[in-house]
């Protein structure tokens, strides 16, 4: 008997297995028995093998979860980017007179329809007010308080400290405002002083030197000193207290209908830095009527501009009555050279 080389008898026997095992095997009751038989031949073959491999791996995971939702967003400088540039002396800014004597809150003879807080919403960045004592009616006021009050605090009052808590919510929720306050005061410096104290707005409160530039006011909402404080008695009282006359200058402030205002130099200095625009009628008391009127465009934006012109000086307190009534805040955009050019 031949002998077979056992290599070969291991293929021979490998060989045997596998026929045995393709030809007899049960596939089961599982086995998938519809295979398609067109199955896809052009698979790509050019698949990229540069891949990265240095992904990094030092991801921070301490992400912070307690980021502010509320934060306003700030949208230039008083609501315009190109104020920013300009320094304070060089913008108009919507101003009442009158301020505090509102329609809303009962006020006898009001100046204006709406309180400080409407009035800031609505867009007014400067105001005039009156301060006094408690006038001893024994009901509503207080000897020994500062009050807003014209004239007579029985006719409508609030309390000074009360109304700066107010402008104090508003400054801290628009951060690139710049606001301006003029009083006609009729108590002490120190008592106003120790109402700003009282109502936090020390860190607001720019001081300025009368011989020294004002600055931009996108500097002074960089420093967050955006609060202007003038005011007619007790000027010095605290550094930030400026005496209205050494700043500013006004025109006439006693017009009985549209037709008495002028340009005229009334009070201050023509070469102060900053110019009061009294543009207000009262016979004797504020008439919403002729408000309307002595507000409204072209009469109102072309006494400005003739102002502006006679005094070579932007008029940077246009200040009214009924400032909802006709087109103050038109008027301010003009002579801020938003939109249109402003008097050369």
């Amino acid at each position: 008997m031949k002998r077979r080389h056992p290599a070969t008898c291991l293929h021979l026997l490998t060989t045997a297995f596998v026929l045995t095992s393709c030809q007899g095997s049960d596939p089961g009751p599982d086995a998938p028995t519809d295979i398609p038989g067109d199955l896809p031949t052009d698979i790509p073959t050019d698949i990229p093998t540069d891949i990265p491999t240095d992904i990094p791996t030092d991801v921070p995971t301490d992400v912070p979860t307690d980021v502010p939702t509320d934060v306003p967003i700030a949208t230039g400088c008083n609501g315009a980017e190109a104020l920013c540039s300009k320094r304070f002396n060089e913008v108009a800014y919507p101003t009442t007179h009158n301020a505090m004597s509102n329609e809303d809150e009962g006020w006898i003879a009001p100046n204006q329809p709406h309180g400080i807080e409407r009035q800031l919403e609505d867009g007014v960045r400067g105001m005039m007010l009156d301060l006094h004592y408690g006038d001893g009616d024994g009901e509503t006021t207080d000897l020994a308080t500062v009050y807003l009050c014209h004239s007579e605090c029985i006719l409508g009052n609030r309390p000074l400290l009360d109304a700066l808590v107010a402008i104090k919510a508003f400054l801290d929720a628009h951060p690139r405002d710049v606001l301006t306050l003029i009083f006609e005061s009729y108590v002490s410096g120190g008592d106003v002083a120790a109402a700003f104290e009282a109502a936090g707005l020390l860190p607001y409160l720019h001081a300025q030197d009368v011989n020294q530039p004002w600055p931009a006011l996108g500097a002074m909402g960089d420093t967050g000193r955006r609060l202007v404080v003038f005011t007619n008695r007790d000027a010095g009282a605290a550094p930030w207290y400026h005496d209205q006359w050494a700043y500013t200058f006004e025109n006439p402030w006693s017009a009985k209908t549209r037709t008495d205002l002028s340009c005229d130099v009334d009070r201050g200095q023509p070469t102060n830095s900053l110019y009061t625009l009294n543009h207000f009628a009262a016979n004797p008391f504020p008439d919403p009527e002729e408000a309307a009127l002595t507000n409204q465009n072209p009469f109102f934006v072309d006494q400005a501009q003739k102002c502006w012109n006679e005094r070579n000086h932007i008029p940077n307190f246009p200040t009214v009555d009924f400032y909802d009534l006709g087109d103050l805040f038109a008027v301010v955009r003009t002579l801020n050279g938003l939109d249109a050019p402003p008097p050369p």
